[in-house]
């Protein structure tokens, strides 16, 4: 069946594997949700983790692909991890506009203790450590990179920690991670991944709205007094109605983005932009990998070598490539 393009007066329901931007004009609020399905699933399926690192991984896939398709630029934004805990390093990698590569490392001893324990919520398998955001513009661009600390707090907790200290800007995020069991064609059922995230910033632009009390540090002009501008709970207002959402209302497929903005700020009125679709998408390929190994000394390259032959498995999508050193010249 041909795909359906909505017409004049029709809605169109971005699905799965999409950002979908929206704006509460009356609340100063502004942001992204979105639900992944197969392009998740895909990921996670690949490395075949354990439940709790699967499910930490697409909480970070989540929160990447809502800050990521914010950027209107042509390059990378890549968020990373470095941490004591069991699950040390996540690294998702989105390059504009739409595609989307992840993995994860940890220490299989120490996941299986806490397993046991039951200590398997995001803070505990993340320990201490950062969380990096870097920005990558291309080569003659110079990387912006932001730092915060990560100190037994979940993802959507730095999230916000990150956006209030370095971007200033009030900020609530949601994430959500789901197995769903599928029904098969030829009977029986199979077990998939799902995941969504939201994320609702305050973006005032009227000056009474800058001044707010409940914005940290508030501006109020020097000898006002704070409780003149307390009356404009705005901000409290949509924290309030992010903090509903249910966690299985964000990777439910029949709910759905559109539907769940709604039933958050239809009181309000909520308006939707064009979704941003995304991808599962490794960007790895043969003359990247020689471009690299064409950089070692000869002793790096006889170290690489095993049985005759160079061997490189990219660590995002599993694809094994194969070189003879006889193919580098060795650097000094």
């Amino acid at each position: 069946m041909a795909d359906h393009s909505p017409e004049l007066g029709e809605f169109g329901f971005a699905g799965d594997d999409a950002v979908v931007p929206f704006a509460v004009e009356a609340l100063d609020a502004r942001g992204r949700a979105v639900q992944l399905g197969s392009m998740v699933d895909a990921i996670l399926a690949r490395h075949d983790y354990p439940e709790p690192v699967a499910r930490l991984l697409a909480e970070m896939i989540v929160l990447t692909v809502l800050l990521g398709t914010s950027l209107k630029f042509d390059g990378k934004f890549i968020a990373q991890t470095q941490t004591d805990g069991p699950v040390d390093l996540l690294v998702v990698d989105f390059t504009m506009p739409s595609s989307v590569r992840a993995y994860a490392r940890f220490d299989a001893d120490r996941l299986a203790q806490a397993i046991e324990a039951k200590r398997v919520e995001s803070a505990e398998l993340l320990g201490n450590g950062i969380l990096a955001l870097t920005i990558d513009q291309g080569p003659h661009m110079q990387r912006y990179q932001g730092i915060v600390e990560l100190s037994g707090a979940s993802l959507e907790a730095v999230a916000e920690t990150y956006f209030r200290q370095s971007e200033q800007i009030p900020t609530t995020v949601r994430l959500a991670v789901a197995r769903i069991a599928r029904r098969q064609d030829g009977g029986g059922f199979s077990q998939g991944w799902r995941a969504g995230g939201l994320i609702a910033q305050f973006l005032p632009e009227a000056p009474e709205r800058m001044r707010m009390a409940d914005l940290p540090g508030g501006d109020a002009p020097e000898g006002a007094e704070v409780e003149a501008y307390a009356e404009d709970d705005a901000w409290t207002e949509v924290q309030a109605l992010v903090g509903t959402v249910e966690p299985s209302e964000l990777a439910d497929p029949d709910v759905g983005v559109e539907r769940l903005l709604f039933r958050l700020f239809h009181e309000r009125g909520v308006r939707v932009f064009p979704a941003t679709p995304v991808r599962d998408d490794c960007s790895c390929n043969r003359e990247k990998i020689r471009g690299v190994l064409q950089g070692f000394s000869a002793d790096d390259l006889a170290h690489s070598t095993q049985d005759g032959r160079i061997q490189v498995t990219c660590e995002f999508c599993g694809e094994a490539y194969e070189f003879s050193p006889d193919e580098f010249e060795p650097q000094a």
